[in-house]
């Protein structure tokens, strides 16, 4: 199984005629995911090529949902158009849309949350890289082959990068799902949410949750796991060596005392009994540590 994304999942894509819409989708399929449409007012009509399949452009979002049964939409559209973006992704019924897109403004971001929240659709983002179900499904810019395998893990990062780096180093394992929430102020799924579903979803056996400086989404993830989760989980905080005061990487997060810092995060985790990595490669350390000697895994 996996979550949120599946096989079963079929994808739109706003702003697919775009630059970087062309080359993800492409990757998209690449990687298995039924892309059934794009969207693009201008373009409707048209169908692109990509590589032996076709893909259809529609007008609107309810348009390629009503004409493709597609139930997620992934959104490469410029911030400024970003709110009405998702705002018609919501008043069509899509189930769930991923917001690749940075630097839309934290107003729009309220805005567009609160507006999809009561009509029933899940957002991933935005500023995010998506969420990938190896094997099933790849919704976003998430390379497939850093992590090619289904497995037994389940990731959730508010860090891109650093989603890839642990997808990489623990790609022998596999994943059954790894969703990057994004690192803005506000977003739209959290470490809490993606912690509730790997929790009820039988084919992961451990979480690494990797969160950074800044705000405290990690303390609250912490205290909902202490309460809710059954399963291990690992975690990483990065951002160890930020300096006090300092206004520290896409997250904007800023460090004051020791409200926000890793150390502070790491605390948090740590008396939720969740293990805490260092450095992405000592968090996959003690992700295989775990494994061995829960007798799931041998290695040196």
């Amino acid at each position: 199984m996996a979550i949120f994304l599946t096989k079963e999942s079929r994808v739109l894509v706003q702003g697919m005629t775009g630059g970087e819409g062309m080359k993800h989708t492409r990757r998209m399929l690449a990687a298995g995911t039924d892309v059934v449409g794009g969207v693009n007012p201008r373009k409707a009509g048209r169908t692109v090529d990509f590589d032996d399949r076709s893909v259809p452009v529609f007008g609107s979002v309810g348009e390629g949902m009503a004409a493709t049964g597609a139930d997620v939409t992934v959104l490469f559209v410029p911030p400024p158009f970003a709110k009405a973006a998702v705002i018609e992704a919501a008043d069509a019924g899509a189930g769930l849309a991923v917001v690749i897109t940075e630097g839309i403004p934290v107003h729009d971001a309220v805005v567009f949350h609160a507006y999809a929240r009561k009509r029933g659709t899940r957002i991933i983002g935005p500023n995010c890289p998506g969420l990938i179900s190896p094997g099933q499904s790849n919704a976003g810019i998430i390379p497939a082959d850093i992590a090619a395998k289904p497995g037994r893990i389940g990731l959730v990062s508010k860090s891109g990068t650093l989603t890839y780096q642990l997808m990489y180093e623990l790609r022998e394992i596999g994943f059954s799902s790894a969703v990057g929430i994004g690192g803005d102020p506000v977003v739209g799924t959290t470490h809490i949410d993606c912690l509730a579903a790997f929790e009820d979803d039988p084919d992961t056996e451990l979480v690494v949750l990797i969160g950074e400086i800044g705000g405290d989404a990690e303390e609250r993830a912490a205290a909902y796991a202490a309460s809710h989760v059954t399963k291990p989980v690992i975690g990483y905080i990065a951002g160890f060596t930020a300096p006090e005061g300092r206004t520290m990487g896409h997250a904007g997060a800023i460090v004051s005392g020791s409200s926000g810092t890793a150390e502070a995060k790491r605390k948090a985790l740590e008396a939720a009994g969740i293990a805490v990595g260092s450095t992405p490669s000592e968090t996959a350390r003690l992700v295989l540590d775990h494994l061995a000697a829960a007798g799931d895994l041998t290695h040196n």
